[in-house]
């Protein structure tokens, strides 16, 4: 063999060498490697004090739209497919449901949270302050905050298909003209195939947070969470039996869906004007948010 064809030999070896070392590189700006993230609490209370600075999220209030906006806008940032469901049935209550979705199909667990607050403080111990609109740092705010961190941190491809669905109208029973759950059940009666269960946060962010199970969420279900959180060393869950509620998992109930409802209904504040984000703990939305978060890939077979 001459110099020369050594010679050829060795530049065709740089070129192979050189053109692979390209295409990995191509291949990891174009196809990265998801790095597992973990729920951050700090992140999800940023969300809850960022909901409460735009005012109440009263149906049909420019708050409102904006929090719909920034939900949708946080969860396209994300990668998430987003749609605005409308119930437009009742012209004087229009429903807007925010549904994100990544994989096509029938969803394999829902993760659902209402971002609308209640019109007025019907049960602040001050009468003068009973018609005025809550802030709903809790009651609204801590659901939708652990919803958009998990969006955040839940990995791009799973093997299931994950929604997450926040529920318009729910908190507007008891008062004239106004129902319980309105977003929650429309959405249900528009369900072409059903998920497997259905896991709702509502009051979940609370400092002093207590999270019993609810009397009419599916035990089996309750039970898999409640000892998910117990592995994970979260003494916020109590494994007993306490409240029955009426909340966005009813709908799913009275379908034959199993579905929960992870709810503090112990919360001192609920339906006043003191709640608000100095209530509520980046500790607490971190307990509920990273259990849920393992409990989903555990059941996904990825972790």
């Amino acid at each position: 063999m001459t110099n020369d064809n050594l010679t050829e030999m060795k530049k065709s070896r740089i070129l192979l060498i050189t053109a692979t070392i390209v295409l990995l590189v191509i291949m990891v700006i174009v196809f990265p490697q998801e790095s597992p993230r973990e729920f951050d609490g700090a992140r999800a209370l940023e969300k809850v004090n960022w909901q409460v600075a735009q005012g109440a999220r009263i149906p049909g209030s420019q708050a409102h739209e904006r929090v719909l906006q920034w939900i949708e806008s946080d969860l396209r940032k994300s990668r998430w497919e987003v749609e605005i469901q409308h119930d437009n049935s009742n012209p004087q209550l229009p429903i807007k449901n925010i549904i994100a979705r990544r994989d096509a199909g029938r969803p394999w667990i829902i993760l659902g949270a209402h971002y609308d607050t209640r019109p007025v403080a019907d049960r602040d111990p001050n009468p003068q302050n009973r018609l005025q609109p809550v802030p709903g740092a809790n009651d609204g705010a801590s659901g939708v905050a652990i919803l958009l961190e998990l969006g955040r941190v839940l990995p791009r491809k799973m093997d299931k298909s994950i929604w997450l669905v926040f529920f318009d109208a729910e908190d507007g029973g008891g008062l004239p003209g106004g129902e319980w759950i309105l977003g929650s059940t429309y959405f249900a009666s528009q369900l072409e195939s059903y998920p497997d269960a259905v896991v709702i946060v509502d009051m979940v962010g609370d400092s002093d947070l207590n999270l019993y199970y609810e009397r009419n969420s599916s035990l089996e279900l309750s039970q898999s969470i409640w000892n998910q959180a117990a592995a994970l060393g979260y003494n916020q869950f109590i494994p007993a039996p306490k409240y029955s509620i009426l909340d966005d998992h009813t709908p799913f109930l009275e379908r034959g869906i199993p579905a929960v409802d992870i709810i503090d209904f112990d919360y001192p504040y609920w339906h006043t004007l003191e709640d608000t984000p100095d209530k509520v703990s980046a500790e607490s939305l971190e307990a509920v948010g990273k259990t849920l978060q393992y409990w989903l890939l555990a059941y996904a077979g990825q972790k």
